[in-house]
């Protein structure tokens, strides 16, 4: 198949519509014979080959014995023996036994038997060749697909800094920035709060619940801990107070629980992650999101956050308000911009043509996708 009619022309898809040829002509030489009838040639041949290289260096001039010259004829004609009369150059293996029905071999001998073969190592060699070049075309596909996933990644790259290299940097960012701070700060503060003072049991259902939202990335409590929190008394207590009894001695922590030695070996392997809960997962990003993966996220945060800082959600909603009520998206890239380019983006914004590679990016994307759609998946 020809791809001359597209705008580029990769290496890549040059390389497979060479192998597409060359694989298609190997396909018709193998018809020639048929392929299962090649296939049952190189099993006999694999095998009778497979026995030279295994006995040639014991059996040839001063290397033989007579044992082991028998298990090198035997081996042979047990080769043999598998060759049906219809086979193709089934002769030239009862040949090739012929020759072997000797009391004493010389490396000759054993070339000559070679030699005698090379036909059928000819029939053979087609079905080799067939196979590499199916390998090697196979090849060429999954190089293609993953050239494709490294252009989709290059190509949102550079349409990310397409975008930015308008943006307006005189844009009012304090405008966005103020209300997140405003509740981030807040919802940080509350759930601080909250795992001061809330039972732990509380705690852990409310990050349990949180795996049903998966914007709110929280790390979930292992199941032992969960386990052990909700349906053991210590549970009722407070995570700090937990922490606290994890720290006591066996017999000082009986005194206020039963069975002091579960929870010291259940809470005191989970101190750090008890001490790192964070309200983190549930804040804004600065630079924020677009204006769409706010909305989600809001929404998402508006349930969660409703469940132990209700006073919360006001803060929250003046977030959820900004693409309405700004130009969030001109506000948000020159924030991006200032907070989130490096050094070296600046610098290409400023010095590479950014639309002419995006350009070429996308063409190339193209005509490798189109080479994928049009050449077979074998």
């Amino acid at each position: 198949m020809s791809t001359s009619n597209q705008p580029t022309e990769p290496e890549l898809v040059t390389e497979l519509d060479d192998l597409d040829g060359r694989y298609e002509q190997a396909v018709e030489r193998v018809k020639e014979f048929g392929e299962n009838d090649l296939r049952e040639v190189e099993s006999v041949y694999r095998q009778f080959t497979d026995v030279l290289d295994r006995f040639e260096e014991d059996v040839t001039d001063e290397g033989g014995d007579i044992e082991t010259n028998i298990k090198f004829q035997s081996a042979i004609a047990e080769v043999v023996e598998e060759v049906s009369e219809d086979m193709l150059l089934a002769e030239v293996f009862d040949e090739c036994d012929e020759m072997l029905q000797q009391r004493w071999f010389h490396e000759s001998d054993i070339r000559e038997v070679r030699e005698q073969l090379e036909p059928v190592a000819d029939l053979v060699s087609r079905l080799e060749k067939q196979d590499e070049l199916l390998e090697s075309y196979r090849k060429t596909r999954r190089d293609i697909r993953y050239r494709i996933r490294e252009l989709d990644d290059h190509i949102a790259d550079l349409e990310r800094l397409s975008r930015l290299a308008d943006a307006d940097l005189d844009a009012p960012t304090e405008r966005l920035h103020e209300p997140i701070e405003t509740y981030n700060d807040a919802v940080t503060d509350a759930f601080n709060s909250f795992t001061r003072e809330a039972s732990a049991r509380e705690v852990l259902d409310f990050l349990d619940t949180m795996t049903d939202y998966p914007l709110i990335r929280f790390e979930i409590p292992d199941e032992e801990l969960f386990e052990y929190v909700t349906q053991y008394p210590p549970g009722e207590e407070t995570i700090g107070t937990l922490l606290e009894y994890a720290n006591y001695s066996e017999s000082k922590l009986s005194h206020y629980v039963e069975e002091p030695n579960t929870l010291i070996r259940i809470v005191g392997r989970k101190q750090t992650y008890l001490d790192g809960l964070s309200g983190k997962p549930l804040t804004v990003s600065w630079p924020p999101p677009s204006a769409e993966e706010l909305q989600y996220r809001c929404r998402e945060l508006t349930a969660a956050v409703n469940r132990f800082a209700p006073d919360v959600v006001e803060q929250l909603r003046a977030v959820e308000a900004l693409p309405r009520e700004t130009d969030y998206e001109r506000i948000r890239d020159a924030a991006v911009v200032r907070e989130d380019l490096t050094d070296e983006e600046r610098k290409r914004i400023r010095t590479d043509d950014i639309e002419t590679e995006l350009s070429a990016a996308r063409t190339e994307r193209e005509t490798l996708q189109h080479a994928l759609e049009g050449y077979p998946d074998r």
